[in-house]
């Protein structure tokens, strides 16, 4: 396929000889194809991300048609946990097929049924009710979203050499980026201070769609088949955990990526200071939204590139942005609180953090993948995220102490947890050869 040659070496800078010593030969010729519309796919999930945010649209949807007030709390964890812990019992079962691109298509499937659903609700449901259907098609949809984690990593290491996956997972994130830029400056620029449920329903039909499309595109990636193995019992798939015991280096790397989580972490407090000292007006939800979006846009490419050099630098780098960002604004709130109540300090900070946040996905994603071979990258991948999803609701809990310490405290909590991090990672062994 010329036209994917071309956007291939664009963005990748491929103009001498391609080099594939870690995939197959029949792999290493279809990489240029396997790459763009791997690039594709990841680029409309990612927008109906940005469309069916539970941060933003599903926060407001829920405060549309009436529902009550915990069901707020609840969107994020199990969005988040809900598609991570399944993975090693599901782990299993993936393995035993030989080519798995099929499973990322059936998860992005269910993950569209269930965000139309989340329409349907917008379009007819209220109260409680519609406080349940929400919560429910939440779990539906974070139950597809962990069949696509696991697949979409085995695919990707089986089709797209190690130098390379990198920048696909960065550009895909930049363009995404791009989006929710525009995303944001919607809500700042046209928006009231409410979004009927309507208008959101509307817009998680169209992100339903964008996950159908983009199953409709995975479909086509060439994938051989490759190895198989593994039992698909709930005993087998617990069995594997025993890599945390006896593999040191996956263990290690566990450690540090849940220190890590303190990025992710850390987002809602930056927007609930600034709701605490700005109020809540639509356009400076619109300015978090563009500072994310732009976060991705700028630094995503940079981070992939720089993954594919050493995706364990990334980490570390990524954490100690994390750290600085916090502790800056942890001191600023102490010594120049009037800072704090501009109505650029806080997003402009956000925007540091979420530029931290795309570098520790991009090298975890990526270290994860050149850490492992074969069904081990299975089982990797579903370990790690199952581990990461418990540790994701236990360490979630830190938003109960700002009662105590207030968003200042928790944010320089999560900051010392990101030095932690960024410590541990020195020692983790570089995957890049």
């Amino acid at each position: 396929m010329a036209i994917a040659d071309t956007i291939y070496e664009s963005l990748t800078n491929e103009d001498d000889g391609r080099l594939c010593r870690d995939i197959t030969d029949e792999a290493c010729r279809e990489t240029p194809t396997s790459f763009v519309l791997m690039l594709v796919s990841y680029f409309l999930t990612k927008l109906g991300d940005a469309l069916a945010s539970p941060k933003t649209t599903l926060a407001w949807l829920t405060t549309s048609v009436g529902a009550p007030p915990w069901v707020l709390g609840f969107l994020v964890p199990i969005r988040e946990s809900g598609s991570m812990i399944p993975q090693v019992l599901i782990g299993g079962y993936i393995r035993s097929m030989p080519v798995r691109k099929w499973i990322w298509v059936a998860g992005s499937v269910v993950q569209a049924l269930c965000v139309a659903g989340m329409g349907w609700v917008a379009f007819r449901l209220e109260g409680a009710a519609a406080g349940w259907a929400i919560l429910g098609l939440v779990t539906l949809f974070s139950l597809g979203r962990s069949f696509c984690s696991i697949a979409a990593k085995d695919v990707l290491g089986k089709t797209v050499p190690k130098a390379r996956r990198g920048q696909l997972t960065g550009w895909s994130a930049s363009a995404a980026g791009l989006v929710t830029v525009a995303v944001g400056i919607t809500l700042m620029l046209s928006l009231g201070d409410q979004v009927s449920a309507t208008v959101i329903g509307a817009l998680l039909v169209a992100a339903a769609g964008l996950w159908m499309v983009a199953a409709a595109v995975f479909s086509q990636v060439p994938e051989y088949a490759g190895e198989t193995g593994g039992g698909r019992s709930l005993f087998n798939a617990l069995e594997r955990l025993s890599l945390l015991a006896t593999d040191a280096p996956f263990r290690r790397f566990v450690i540090t990526r849940a220190l890590l989580m303190c990025s992710a972490l850390s987002a809602p407090f930056y927007v609930a200071m600034a709701q605490q000292n700005l109020g809540s007006p639509t356009y400076l939800l619109g300015a978090f939204v563009a500072a994310s979006g732009l976060a991705s846009l700028v630094s995503a490419p940079f981070w992939g590139r720089f993954a594919d050099i050493s995706s364990r630098r990334v980490m570390v780098a990524a954490a100690v942005l994390t750290s600085g960002i916090g502790l800056v604004t942890v001191g600023v709130d102490q010594l120049a609180p009037g800072f704090v109540r501009t109505v650029w300090f806080l997003p402009l900070a956000y925007f540091v953090l979420m530029v931290a946040h795309s570098g520790v996905r991009v090298g975890r994603k990526t270290y994860v993948v050149d850490l492992a071979t074969g069904n081990q990258r299975t089982d990797y991948v579903a370990i790690s995220n199952t581990v990461i999803g418990v540790l994701l609701l236990l360490v979630g809990s830190v938003g109960a102490l700002t009662a105590v310490i207030g968003n200042a405290g928790v944010i320089g909590l999560l900051a010392l947890m990101g030095l932690a991090g960024a410590f541990l990672g020195t020692t983790l062994p570089d995957t890049e050869s």
